[in-house]
């Protein structure tokens, strides 16, 4: 039998910075002693994507995981890696200070994060991003990648 618990009437314990500095940890107890945790987020404004054919649709951080996890696959040690590398384009995407993005923006975002990680990953989706075709055409962006790690 479970009891009810006012969840309205509680103290903070402890707060705790999570490690991207969005959001806040806080383990709280009621009057009678139940204790439990939430999690707070800083709330980013909505941010308008503008489709190759025009159409807008609301930026979906899911949509794009999921994107990159079809992509990139096992080039990641994990989720935390993937979630780094979303909250990198994010801060990159509202860094612009637009309210409406194109989504090429937001595929260059993701290629310029992928170009520090990892290579083959950068690839795989540049492959998708870019719609390659032809081999001719996935050679090509390996050749820029080359160059540009010559570069550096």
């Amino acid at each position: 039998m479970r009891t009810r618990v006012n969840l309205g009437d509680s103290r903070v314990i402890e707060s705790r910075e999570l490690g991207d500095g969005m959001a806040i940890r806080r383990r709280r107890e009621t009057s009678d002693g139940y204790r439990f945790t939430t999690y707070e987020r800083i709330e980013k404004p909505n941010l308008i994507v503008i489709k190759k054919a025009g159409s807008r649709e609301l930026y979906d951080r899911e949509k794009l995981t999921t994107a990159i996890r079809r992509s990139v696959g096992k080039f990641f040690s994990g989720d935390a890696d993937i979630e780094k590398l979303i909250d990198q384009v994010e801060d990159t995407l509202y860094g612009l200070n637009e309210s409406e993005i194109p989504s090429k923006t937001i595929g260059d975002a993701v290629l310029d994060q992928l170009a520090k990680k990892n290579e083959v990953a950068y690839v795989r989706f540049a492959s998708v991003y870019h719609e390659f075709k032809t081999l001719d055409e996935f050679e090509a962006i390996l050749v820029s990648r080359r160059k540009e790690n010559k570069k550096k």
